[in-house]
């Protein structure tokens, strides 16, 4: 199942009420449709509409909310009079009509004048399509462009997922560098209180078995202390559980949120309890990328 971006766009236009020879005849409706959207917590919907596409409120509604989940989303509608000064020019065939009623009209009243442009064009006004005429292609083009939409949200939704699988990979590489450390920082601790003992038996002639125990339990202190192998195994967990999310798809972008929060927190236990530059450092690293994560997933459905 594909993995979808909150943050898409997408439009068209259709000429529903042209005849086929007056497809771009000036002066011929134009439906238009454009559907914007970005990231949010729950699903946002706003139609801009006019009058006459009003009507079509409810079942677009619809239509979009069976298509998206989440994000905040704007669909507007329009219908452009192609013309001059945005006037409807009527096609031939009825400006055919138009003179053929005028030409019944005058044969039974002579002084009857003929139509003027003016009136002409009002009259080819009136005879534009009623609202309800605009429903059904409306809705059949808005599920032409919600298509459209959905492979836009698609295709960023896998660029997404591509950057969070590399930022997990490079989170496993640096837990990876940090699990040596710990051993080696014990190790060396252990040292430096032995040394201190020793340092200690020579100035003073205190019991030296006294001064090795409580040595020896100092460096048992400081090696629980900062003890980071339940992190580091949690944070793997968490990694898995995302590798998991995301190979299945859908609507992962709040569990995925939440994923994110206990890696950070994972992440600053880890600095917390460091006991060296090194071990700082790669906690800060991994600080930097479970953040690009955060700032990505709040984009995904």
């Amino acid at each position: 199942m594909s993995v979808y971006s909150m943050t898409g766009y997408a439009t068209g236009q259709c000429n529903p009420h042209a005849a086929a020879s007056d497809t771009h005849t000036p002066g011929a409706s134009v439906l238009g449709l454009e559907i914007r959207a970005v990231n949010g917590r729950f699903l946002d919907l706003s139609l801009r509409l006019p009058e006459d596409l009003r009507a079509a409120e409810p079942a677009l509604r619809e239509r979009v909310g069976a298509r998206v989940r989440r994000g905040k989303v704007e669909l507007r509608a329009w219908i452009e009079q192609r013309g001059d000064g945005g006037v409807r020019v009527p096609p031939a065939a009825e400006l055919q009509r138009l003179l053929g009623a005028q030409e019944q009209v005058q044969a039974w009243l002579p002084q009857a004048r003929g139509l003027s442009v003016a009136e002409v064009l009002q009259l080819a006004q009136r005879s534009a399509p009623a609202a309800a005429d605009w429903v059904e292609p409306l809705l059949a083009l808005t599920d032409r462009v919600l298509d459209d939409f959905t492979a836009a949200r698609e295709r960023e939704g896998a660029r997404l997922v591509a950057m969070l699988r590399d930022r997990v990979a490079q989170l496993r590489g640096l837990a990876a560098q940090a699990e040596p450390l710990v051993p080696q920082i014990v190790a060396q601790q252990r040292e430096r209180f032995l040394q201190r003992f020793h340092d200690a038996l020579g100035a003073t002639p205190a019991d030296p078995a006294a001064l090795q125990e409580r040595a020896l339990a100092e460096a048992a202190a400081f090696a629980i202390r900062v003890d980071v192998a339940e992190e580091l195994t949690r944070l793997q967990s968490h990694l898995s559980e995302i590798d998991r999310l995301l190979q299945r798809g859908g609507e992962v972008g709040k569990r995925l949120d939440f994923l994110i929060q206990e890696l950070h927190r994972e992440a600053n236990t880890l600095g917390s309890k460091s006991a060296s530059l090194e071990l700082t450092r790669l906690s800060v690293d991994m600080k930097v990328l479970i953040e690009q994560m955060r700032e990505q997933v709040q984009n995904l459905e």
